[in-house]
């Protein structure tokens, strides 16, 4: 219990102290002073400060972000119906379109209840044929869900299944369309499909986007321990995915997402550097480099990557990955916490300091 109240206090200090950072002293990192000559300094690197991250996207989508201003500064649905019909339907940016709207929606209503998204219920009356429209507002109710109810209440279940019904008929308006699906697999986890119901929605999901590694992840939220399946289930989903992916597919991160929805409660000792985690961090790093450099699925992969590279004190990889996702974080693992912004930038200063301790400078980063 001692040492858990240390770790607890621990992690409260380094909340308090993120202005400040480390640098080397004696063979070690210790706490200085900002502004102190031996101060790390991560606005030397290009790095935003903690009030200008975005926490609403993994990665840059300028479309998306005007489309989702005029939307809500007008109220009108019009322009987010117009990026999704010229949006692929069996890509990944699709995916993350719908959810931002969806998620927007969201935040709109809690922010003012009764009165926000009244643009996504416009949408839903004036254009009920939509299948963009109707996408967003399956996935609305699904994250109004999960967002708003305790997962097993009733009223957890009652919205669950207004989303199910919501995403069969947004599947009848797009036939080909994998998203309806991609929704349904979060009323799957919540409902509570039984495996083999949960193996038939997951087919129609393959069959249309086989690749998808927006459905994978959220696939492997239902087989993992703390939902319908196990630690091995997960593990067995995430490297057969993994296996099969062929050169340039993200899904060889896979198994790091495994490892991190398995992650024990209190992680010590030298967990970022056993065979498990270590294997899955350079799987997750091959599929990095190999990846397109336009996947709107990267900067989920190297988000989480961070913190594994932290751990394992692998300072000049973190920072690769930093410099190429700084200024968007909205990917876990930061928005597990309550202020993403506040989570992320606590654990770049961390890497700055770790990178500097060990040598490294802006001059020797390689971007």
């Amino acid at each position: 219990m001692e040492i858990l109240w240390f770790l607890i206090a621990l992690g409260l200090l380094f909340g308090v102290l993120g202005p400040f950072v480390l640098r080397r002293r004696a063979g070690g990192i210790r706490q200085v002073a900002p502004g102190s000559p031996d101060a790390a300094d991560p606005e030397a690197y290009g790095f935003l400060r903690q009030e200008e991250q975005d926490v609403r996207l993994p990665g840059p989508d300028q479309d998306l972000l005007d489309v989702l201003d005029v939307v809500q500064a007008t109220q009108d649905w019009r322009a987010a119906s117009q990026l999704l019909k010229g949006t692929e339907k069996e890509g990944e940016t699709r995916w993350q379109r719908v959810q931002a709207f969806a998620g927007a929606a969201s935040l709109e209503l809690a922010e003012r209840p009764g009165v926000g998204a009244a643009w996504l219920r416009s949408w839903r009356a004036e254009a009920p044929k939509d299948p963009g429209g109707a996408q967003v507002y399956a996935e609305f109710l699904v994250q109004q869900a999960w967002r708003s109810s305790s997962a097993g209440a009733q009223d957890f279940r009652v919205i669950l299944e207004e989303a199910k019904a919501a995403c069969e008929q947004a599947a009848l308006l797009a036939p080909g369309d994998p998203v309806p699906y991609i929704s349904e697999l979060a009323v799957a986890r919540g409902l509570a499909y039984a495996p083999e119901e949960f193996d038939l929605l997951w087919a129609k999901v393959i069959d249309r986007a086989p690749e998808h590694m927006g459905a994978h992840l959220a696939a492997l939220h239902y087989w993992c321990g703390k939902w319908h399946g196990s630690r091995e289930e997960a593990d067995r989903f995430a490297t057969s995915a993994a296996a099969r992916a062929p050169r340039g597919s993200l899904l060889a991160a896979l198994p790091l997402f495994a490892v991190f929805e398995n992650r024990p409660d209190l992680v010590i000792g030298d967990f970022y550097r056993t065979a498990v985690v270590t294997r899955a961090v350079e799987g997750a790093l091959y599929a990095v480099h190999s990846a397109r450099p336009d996947d709107p699925m990267l900067a989920h992969v190297r988000h989480l990557l961070v913190p594994f590279l932290m751990g394992a004190e692998r300072w000049s990889e973190a920072m690769e990955m930093l410099v190429r996702v700084d200024g968007h974080v909205g990917a876990l693992p930061w928005t597990l916490e309550e202020d993403p912004a506040a989570a992320y930038t606590v654990h770049r200063n961390l890497v700055v300091a770790g990178y500097e301790a060990s040598g490294g400078s802006p001059a020797t980063l390689r971007r």
